[in-house]
């Protein structure tokens, strides 16, 4: 199983010079075999870059993520993506430089929708999940609600990243999304496979991070995107409990709604 901040990706995406909305670079679509995201469709979705990532021999690298909003002023994403040169995860203030994008459904232009700075990051002791606090708060955004409840197989979620279409892609400056179904609930972790629009819709590089969530006009957020195979792919996608969590995201995050 890859870690979808995995180190070819990382290594690809130095190699290119990316920066962190891919000026200059085609659009690439996130997350393998899956749909463009409407403007205002997933509002709370969080497109997370990471600038001069520095490696203990002193060279450096960006990489990318994905979040979701969960409080006005805290994003939730996968515990690897927020890491040191080295791939260790990290807690308190990165030591480079960490930009959230939210409120659009496309970065291309660098005006659209809300730009943050990562000021502060908590580690989950449980599982792959890390929370991250914003240098202000976003305001007129709908944070995503917390799943408490134990996700159950043969449920449907949908999710949405800013991925790449294969594992060796650069990350995405369009907001893609698809539905998966739960195929086995473990203790922290959910796995899922595809299901609309294909059978191979999943996760790819950069989609870490990705919230999976219940669907119709209330979603709530049940998981976030972990691990997997090389995208795309019919096999299961591993995915981060939330409901494990909750009570500690509560006793973090000072303005959890």
């Amino acid at each position: 199983m890859r870690l979808r901040r995995s180190l070819p990706a990382v290594l690809a995406a130095a190699t290119a010079s990316l920066t962190v909305a891919v000026v200059g670079a085609s659009p690439a679509a996130g997350i393998a075999q899956g749909v463009a995201a409407e403007e205002g469709q997933f509002p709370f979705a969080v497109q997370l870059g990471f600038e001069d990532i520095t490696r203990s021999d002193g060279t450096v690298y960006d990489s990318a993520c994905s979040g979701a909003l969960i409080s006005p002023t805290w994003v939730m994403t996968a515990g690897h993506c927020l890491h040191d040169g080295d791939g260790n995860r990290i807690s308190g203030a990165p030591a480079y430089t960490a930009v959230a994008r939210l409120g659009t459904a496309s970065t291309s232009d660098p005006t659209a929708g809300v730009t943050r700075s990562v000021v502060w990051v908590e580690q989950s002791g449980s599982n792959d999940i890390a929370v991250a606090r914003l240098d202000a708060p976003v305001d007129g955004l709908p944070p995503l609600p917390l799943g408490t409840e134990e996700p159950a197989e043969g449920q449907l979620l949908s999710f949405a990243g800013w991925g790449a279409t294969t594992s060796n892609g650069p990350w995405s400056d369009q907001l893609y999304w698809g539905q998966v179904e739960v195929s086995t609930v473990r203790s922290t972790t959910v796995l899922v496979e595809g299901h609309w629009p294909a059978p191979d819709t999943s996760a790819c590089a950069y989609d870490s991070g990705a919230p999976y969530t219940t669907g119709g006009e209330s979603p709530v957020l049940v998981a976030v995107e972990s691990e997997g195979p090389t995208c795309p792919h019919r096999s299961q996608e591993t995915t981060a409990r939330v409901d494990v969590v909750a009570g500690w995201v509560d006793g973090v995050v000072d303005d959890l709604p």
